[in-house]
């Protein structure tokens, strides 16, 4: 076996080819050959070669006045086939379920649609208990559940006073958020958590925390929401399980093109 077929040097070209890409996109504007070299840390003459691959595939271009190298659309066309074909909750799945067996609750998953809170996927508990609303296709208000939470730290309060006008705020419980004011301060809280809760707001005895997604462009595009009854879902159960909870989904933000670190919850 030549030294250029071995497993490692496979690797080690399409990382170089990857960490170019990403290079390339990272700059707004084309690229000489001696500043990718500098900025890859390889020679020039290393760099060209890779470069030349990229432009024979149609991914790399180079200005023939500036001799300047940079991304074509064909990138976005590939992106956009990705985002196509691969439906979140396929890659979420294996997430839920590892999610759903620490906790021993069920757990879905959610999304924003025209001002609502809509459930596209879920993964029952041990004991098959999941309430009604929140089934696949199943629509929820975002003022009182973890998830609608999370997905309104996207938006301005032009939207908020919005969403009042149109969907008010309405209270299902004695415990439901019913007023701006108090909608805005729990808002701070979430954004500064970075996780949010439904505390018995949508339903009596029943208790939610909910961890956002984010997508390549660091936006919230749905969250994962483990639900229990109260009398399970105590606070030492999820202090206990929220470091996982919250690196779980950084793992799946990651798979969605997210730069988000891993975090941790001391």
């Amino acid at each position: 076996m030549k030294q250029s077929d071995k497993p490692t040097a496979k690797n080690y070209s399409a990382e170089k080819t990857m960490r170019m890409i990403e290079l390339l996109a990272h700059n707004r504007n084309p690229m000489r050959l001696q500043d990718i070299a500098q900025a890859l840390g390889s020679n020039s003459s290393t760099v060209l070669r890779f470069l030349v691959s990229l432009m024979d595939c149609g991914y790399v271009a180079q200005n023939p006045a500036t001799l300047q190298y940079y991304l074509t659309f064909k990138i976005c066309s590939v992106a956009n086939m990705v985002s196509e074909e691969i439906r979140l909750f396929d890659i979420s799945q294996a997430y839920m379920k590892q999610i759903s067996e620490r906790f021993g609750e069920s757990v879905c998953l959610a999304i924003e649609e025209n001002m609502t809170v809509v459930y596209i996927g879920f993964i029952s508990g041990p004991d098959q208990m999941l309430r009604t609303m929140q089934r696949i296709g199943s629509r929820a208000p975002m003022h009182c559940t973890g998830v609608g939470k999370l997905l309104l730290l996207d938006h301005d309060e032009g939207y908020i006073n919005k969403l009042i006008a149109e969907k008010g705020l309405p209270s299902f419980t004695e415990k439901t958020i019913v007023s701006k004011g108090q909608l805005m301060e729990t808002l701070q809280i979430v954004r500064k958590n970075q996780y949010a809760f439904d505390n018995e707001e949508c339903e009596i005895g029943a208790r939610c925390i909910a961890v956002p997604i984010r997508d390549y462009t660091q936006k919230i595009i749905a969250g994962l929401s483990v639900t229990g009854p109260i009398f399970r879902m105590t606070d030492e159960k999820i202090q206990k399980n929220l470091s996982f909870l919250i690196q779980t989904a950084d793992k799946l933000s990651k798979l969605l093109g997210s730069n988000i670190l891993i975090r941790s919850q001391n």
